[in-house]
């Protein structure tokens, strides 16, 4: 019987990210879990092609959108599973063990968030987000993703949108969303870059602006 779960990351510039996502995959691997790994790229310009190739991965091109790399890695996944994942985001031990228990329960699921370094405002943010993905079935995709195809397919996947295609996707799925009990850990680079709380609240109002209706494109040019 051939492995069920197709990993479908997006990358655009990822070199110094994807080994370390890559790595966390490996307990996949030898529990005979993974049929294949799917990096769908944006035009990468440094050595995001070269790792996922001698990664042995199914390299997809296109335009940069990471709706649309989504949904075009997902196209070309044979999986009766996908679990999609960013590039800067690494599964915990034992993650394994938790997807194929959830893969026989038959239903889609998430992962709880942390950030790869410590502190009052990373503790702060990772709250809020496991909060939100809870209460409001919301999960964003560096929690990464568990879906069957037929469930994928039947909510017509991914849309081609350059921001909340994740919030899009959870929303179609809403109310079916398990929270798993393993945290996968996201890089905190962005946050610390532009700023906890600066980031934080642009992030919840993109959120509040798009749940009323804003559209994705203008909104992306803000984040």
């Amino acid at each position: 019987m051939r492995a069920k779960l197709s990993v479908v990351i997006p990358t655009l510039n990822a070199a110094d990210a994807l080994p370390t996502a890559l790595a966390s995959l490996m307990e996949g691997v030898e529990a005979g879990l993974i049929r294949e790994l799917v990096i769908s790229d944006g035009g990468s310009t440094d050595a995001t092609l070269k790792i996922a190739c001698e990664a042995g991965a199914r390299v997809i091109e296109g335009a940069p959108s990471r709706g649309g790399q989504l949904r075009r890695g997902a196209e070309a996944a044979k999986g009766a599973w996908l679990l999609f994942l960013h590039a800067d985001t690494q599964l915990p031990a034992g993650w394994a063990e938790c997807i194929a228990k959830q893969i026989e329960l038959g239903s889609p699921a998430y992962f709880r968030l942390k950030f790869d370094i410590r502190g009052v405002s990373p503790s702060l943010v990772a709250g809020w987000a496991n909060l939100r993905s809870r209460a409001f079935g919301l999960p964003y995709g560096d929690q990464g993703l568990l879906v069957s195809r037929a469930d994928y397919d039947a909510i017509g996947g991914y849309r081609d949108m350059p921001l909340m295609e994740d919030v899009a996707l959870a929303s179609a799925l809403k109310g079916r969303l398990h929270m798993l009990p393993l945290s996968v850990t996201t890089s905190a680079a962005r946050y610390q870059r532009d700023g906890w709380l600066r980031r934080g609240g642009r992030n919840l109002s993109l959120l509040l602006r798009y749940l009323g209706g804003a559209d994705p494109a203008r909104l992306a040019r803000r984040y």
